[in-house]
């Protein structure tokens, strides 16, 4: 077997029947991270000592004829804002460069209590605040597809890892599309939960005062196969007694369903959300491959939303409550009416999207306007087509269902005329992340298989 592009549920299940050990493929993901990361610098802190401990225990254990759980031995890196006993955890941001947790967050907790072997942290934007992975600590992450494009961020050195094959999975954040961009531009497979579905425990240690962002950010799994999303989201998901806000809601099985039973609702794009021609092209040539094996697939007519209010009352509510404990960076401290307004304006766009996914089983749309583009300063217009964009809208079609807490997932579909990865974005009906992901197997189908980037 090809050890470093396994997927996780085949490591596992190849650890556990004997036919590779936990160490043997802890050293093989170690000599392709030696291989590869110095020129993509896409995990940056690494515990190959502790990592070692771990597998010859593992390796023990099974002798023993004891199984840890679902990940018996299967190591794996995680984002650099999941709090890690013993391991720094620094956001990318200076004041915490040399901070170490005390303890595990939660997610990072139940990945090791499933049988994972950390390895190491991957490169984020600073504080998680960009599209690109770049930060003061660490530098900048590139895409293994092209190292002059940028990954994505901010979860850009877990999708770079992951594309890389110098780790089988990792686990990004998304507030703003941060775990389905890195997933579109690095050709990898990522799924945003319904927010509230995974404990935020740990997420950004280090810093004081009280968490500001309480909604709308999400904690979800990257990975090289649909099957390894539903396999890493069943450990994650669900209360841990500490994040009061996560809903007692069942993790339910992935259901088997057949294309034929399915209404897909299409857009190449969304009213006034600029995408390049070659993304629109393809998210209609999946469509029209569809039609035939599904029971609808439709441009169907859209919520009636105004598109761009949404993103600006997405970005506001971001504001306001990441300035209220920076009063500074506001010309006016937010007031508990706007705040509540803006909530009540949210609730409106919510239940304008439930009513269209009770005739819809999903939506299928781009992840973003374009494909993996050139390093950048943050903030500097982008090229769609030769038109100059502004930065920002690089998340629109993602930001749109943090706003609305609808949970969505990445499939790697096709290359552009660069040679860099296009996905598609699946959007589902909110608490329904079983058949959300169903439904992305069934469609993995025809949109086919992780392709590892040229030269690895």
């Amino acid at each position: 077997m090809d050890i470093v592009f396994s997927s996780t549920a085949q490591l596992a299940a190849a650890i556990r029947a004997g036919h590779v050990s936990a160490t043997e493929v802890l050293e093989a993901h170690l000599a392709q991270i030696d291989t590869h990361n110095p020129a993509l610098n896409a995990i940056i802190t690494m515990n190959a000592e502790r990592a070692y401990e771990r597998a010859r225990e593992a390796d023990k254990a099974l002798a023993r004829g004891e199984v840890w759980g679902p990940l018996h031995g299967v190591p794996f890196t995680l984002k650099d804002a999941h709090a890690t006993a013993g391991m720094r955890t620094t956001t990318g941001f200076p004041p915490l460069a040399d901070y170490v947790p005390q303890e595990d967050s939660t997610v990072t907790a139940r990945l090791k209590a499933a049988g994972g072997i950390l390895i190491g942290k991957t490169n984020v934007a600073m504080m998680l605040a960009d599209y690109q992975s770049n930060n003061p600590i660490f530098g900048r992450t590139k895409n293994p597809w092209n190292i002059e494009r940028t990954p994505g961020g901010s979860s850009g050195g877990a999708a770079a890892a992951l594309a890389a094959g110098m780790t089988p999975f990792d686990i990004g954040t998304d507030l703003s599309a941060s775990i389905r961009i890195p997933a579109h531009f690095c050709g990898v497979f990522g799924l945003k939960p319904t927010e509230q579905r995974v404990p935020l425990t740990g997420l950004i240690p280090g810093l004081p005062g009280p968490r500001p962002i309480r909604i709308m950010s999400c904690i979800g799994p990257m990975a090289r196969t649909v099957e390894d999303l539903a396999l890493l989201y069943s450990i994650i998901a669900g209360p841990d007694g500490r994040d009061t806000e996560v809903a007692p809601v069942p993790v339910e099985e992935i259901p088997q369903l057949e294309l034929n039973r399915l209404r897909i609702a299409f857009a190449p794009t969304f009213p006034g959300f600029p995408v390049a021609a070659e993304m629109r092209a393809e998210v209609e040539e999946l469509a029209k491959q569809l039609t035939p094996l599904c029971a609808a697939v439709e441009a169907a007519t859209l919520p009636q939303v105004d598109f761009n209010q949404e993103l600006a009352s997405a970005g506001a509510l971001i504001g306001m409550m990441t300035g209220a404990f920076q009063p500074e960076e506001q010309e006016r401290p937010t007031t508990l009416a706007h705040y509540l307004e803006a909530l009540h304006r949210r609730d409106q766009s919510i239940l304008a999207w439930e009513q269209y996914f009770n005739k819809w089983d999903v939506l299928l749309c781009p992840p973003s306007m374009v494909t993996a583009f050139p390093h950048c300063e943050t903030g500097t217009p982008l090229y769609v087509d030769s038109q100059e964009v502004a930065y920002w809208m690089v998340s629109a079609h993602g930001t749109l269902f943090n706003y609305t807490g609808h949970p969505a997932v990445v499939l790697p579909y096709t290359l552009d005329r660069d040679g860099l990865p296009i996905g598609v974005q699946l959007v589902g009906k909110r608490w329904d992340e079983s058949r959300l992901l169903a439904i992305a197997r069934a469609l993995s189908e025809v949109t086919g298989a992780f392709q590892r980037p040229p030269g690895y």
